[in-house]
């Protein structure tokens, strides 16, 4: 699987393939789909001698999962300690430029303003590496019965330019076809602050990089969305993958209004049925003609190991496939060897 954003059509035939190696490795193994491990992702062995100090800024929605990895990782070697800082995707690029962290951790691509930017600073671009397959859920109260929306239903929802869709907004819930008590229901708006890389990528994917509603109450946290919807019966937020709790429920999603609707399987994700998916992200400074410290290298290594991935996936997310892992630590400069 390549780049999980729209426009995506080139990208079928390679999303397919990790699909069926993955269902492949579910087969032979065993694990539930929605968290099956590529069963040619390695063990993680540790190295002696590692030791130092690590930050990681960036995502909140990376933050769990992140400071699980952080966790196992410092268990494996005591010399070592690391920070975790999830404020929002957008202040990864500048702790990397101003060199106040070694990761940025980053829940969207960074943009070409500011890869560019790092480059102008130190003269070569940015490592990166993809640590986990998201998706982008709708998420509304666990009392509302609304069974699918489309994609262009969203886009009437939570923009006031509406690029995507073109349609006349959609402000309660009779507009979505519900009836008694809920059709008079105004539909309440939650979604993340603009530092936040899951407001980006709404932004960017869904209504096609259109304004949000003024009525939009933005929120610091991915669990602060969750909180607000569960708390209103008329609310409507997005987040991902691993804040679903059992106060929400994420909606089926289809493409266009009356598509066949998906939820958020591993499945329905990785054979590109599901529209909203993406990569979770890690960036850090690699100097082109110098390899990366040990301490840093081990991290990956350990990341992108089945030791690692487990940790993804016991957070709620997909983990990536071993061919995506070799190709990853090998831009680095580390090799497909574990």
């Amino acid at each position: 699987m390549l780049q999980l954003v729209v426009p995506r059509h080139s990208q079928s035939v390679a999303k397919w393939s990790r699909a069926l190696a993955l269902l492949s490795s579910f087969l032979l193994s065993g694990p539930p789909l929605a968290h099956a491990l590529d069963q040619a992702l390695p063990p993680y062995r540790p190295k002696p001698g590692v030791g130092g100090v690590l930050k990681a800024v960036g995502s909140d929605t990376m933050n769990s999962a992140a400071t699980a990895l952080a966790r196992e990782f410092t268990a494996k070697y005591p010399e070592v300690k690391i920070e975790i800082e999830g404020n929002g995707s957008d202040t990864a690029p500048r702790a990397l430029l101003d060199g106040t962290a070694q990761f940025g951790l980053m829940s969207r691509p960074m943009t070409s303003q500011e890869l560019n930017a790092f480059e102008k600073a130190y003269g070569y671009r940015l490592g990166r590496i993809r640590v986990a397959v998201d998706a982008l859920l709708i998420f509304v109260n666990k009392e509302n019965p609304v069974r699918c929306l489309s994609l262009p239903q969203i886009d009437r929802i939570f923009s006031a330019t509406r690029q995507a869709s073109g349609g006349r907004s959609l402000e309660d819930w009779g507009n979505l076809g519900l009836a008694g008590e809920w059709a008079g229901r105004r539909i309440a708006l939650f979604g993340r602050n603009a530092a936040s890389g899951t407001y980006a990528f709404f932004k960017g994917q869904v209504l096609y990089g259109g304004d949000y509603k003024a009525a939009l109450t933005q929120l610091p946290t991915a669990a602060a969305v969750v909180d607000a919807v569960a708390a209103d019966k008329a609310a409507i937020g997005y987040g991902g993958l691993g804040r679903v709790t059992p106060a929400i429920r994420a909606v089926p999603l289809s493409v266009y209004e009356g598509g066949q609707c998906f939820d958020a399987s591993a499945e329905a994700v990785l054979s590109d049925k599901y529209p909203l998916a993406r990569y979770l992200y890690v960036y850090t400074n690699k100097k082109p003609d110098e390899p990366l410290d040990p301490l840093r290298a081990e991290f990956a290594r350990f990341v992108l190991s089945k030791d690692g991935q487990s940790i993804v996936a016991a957070a709620g997310f997909y983990p990536v496939s071993n061919a995506e892992r070799e190709a990853d630590l090998e831009a680095l400069g580390i090799g497909p060897a574990n």
